[in-house]
């Protein structure tokens, strides 16, 4: 088994009652990535943080539940970082995008590649709640990225938003099947940051892209 970093390998300060299930799920997410939905267990869980499994019982029900609670989580911290970086004026288009594609490959830093299949094979629900937090955050999120980076002339005006979301939308879909990152061999990380590379930055060099528009004329 994976070793997991646990919340109280570091110095501690005192937690008032309120900041218990903030503790909770931030070690369940680290439980979580590195040992699956059937490596989970809430005993350990409750061993890592020095609680007993009643106190653990108090703020989450289940096992299930805590899981739940810990990806739409993650869901609302993806969108709300997207934000405070698109909210940011001192940032240029560039430094926004490129800060949001390291963020989110820190975060999945973490994830073993067999959590997902391991999530999909045994707890499909939470799967299907993985899928529709990507159905909600990539429209939004790159909606915005793509708008915002037309404002500033880094991104096409003639570019069809709704297809390019979309587009970007399916791919990821796709890319985040259990079966495509075994046959690419690739972990989720590596995944997120070259599809990102790819969709913003393209196929072609400049060379390419030169002789692409003597083809094809916009």
């Amino acid at each position: 088994m994976r070793a997991v970093p646990t919340l109280l390998s570091r110095s501690q300060p005192r937690f008032v009652p309120a900041a218990v299930p903030a503790r909770i799920l931030a070690q369940a997410r680290a439980n979580f990535f590195a040992q699956g939905y059937s490596g989970f267990k809430m005993d350990e869980l409750a061993a890592e943080l020095g609680l007993s499994k009643k106190t653990l019982y108090v703020h989450f029900a289940s096992k299930d539940e805590i899981l739940r609670a810990t990806i739409e989580q993650l869901g609302h911290e993806i969108r709300a970082d997207a934000d405070a970086l698109l909210s940011d004026d001192m940032l240029t288009f560039a430094e926004k995008l490129r800060r949001f594609a390291e963020g989110m490959t820190q975060r999945l830093t973490l994830l073993n590649p067999r959590t997902v299949r391991d999530l999909q094979r045994f707890a499909p629900d939470l799967h299907r709640l993985v899928e529709e937090m990507r159905q909600k955050n990539i429209p939004y999120i790159f909606g915005r990225f793509i708008a915002e980076g037309q404002t500033a002339g880094m991104v096409r005006a003639d570019l069809n938003r709704a297809l390019a979301i979309e587009f970007f939308l399916q791919a990821m879909q796709g890319l985040f099947q259990t079966a495509t990152l075994e046959r690419l061999e690739l972990a989720p990380r590596e995944v997120c940051a070259h599809a990102i590379d790819l969709f913003f930055g393209g196929l072609l060099t400049a060379a390419g892209r030169k002789e692409h528009e003597k083809l094809f004329p916009r």
